[in-house]
């Protein structure tokens, strides 16, 4: 049913929860899983003057930055990679962008065959969503696909 299941990972080990799931459709229906991680731009912010914005600045060590950050996205996910063969049979890729985590997701989707996202959402609600947003809403509201979006739960303390 689903050749490509692209799994939307954060390096966090709650967005790793999704991976029992993601395995078991690529599992149930010969998909490909393609581990997938978004790499956000580095810039910087000049301070607001009253009545003019801040703006974004870049940063002389932008690429240095952006070649870092993609490289340690690609360790990650290798890493992640390597675990699940070494468990599965599954046909197993991954991917990095760079960019903001819901853009990328929909556009890499739409430009890959994929047929069904999975991601887990991080379950943040007030002021946590407002500030940082919600990349699964954002998923389900701009994505014409199917999406498997798990909420775990967390520890407790």
């Amino acid at each position: 049913m689903f050749k490509k299941i692209l799994v939307c990972l954060d390096g966090s080990e709650l967005a790793e929860k999704v991976l029992p799931y993601a395995e078991e459709q690529a599992e149930r229906f010969d998909s490909e899983l393609v581990l997938f991680m978004t790499v956000s731009e580095p810039y910087f912010i000049t301070p607001g003057v009253p009545g003019i914005p801040g703006v974004p600045v870049d940063t002389m060590n932008r690429e240095n930055l952006i070649f870092t950050e993609k490289n340690a996205a690609e360790t990650y996910l290798k890493s992640v990679a390597d675990k699940i063969l070494s468990e599965k049979k599954i046909r197993l890729s991954f991917e990095s962008a760079v960019g903001i985590a819901g853009q990328a997701i929909i556009e890499y989707s739409g430009n890959h065959g994929i047929e069904l996202i999975a991601l887990a959402t991080h379950g943040r609600s007030g002021l946590g969503r407002v500030i940082l947003g919600s990349v699964a809403d954002y998923v389900i509201r701009h994505s014409d696909l199917p999406v498997l979006l798990i909420h775990p739960k967390t520890k407790s303390k």
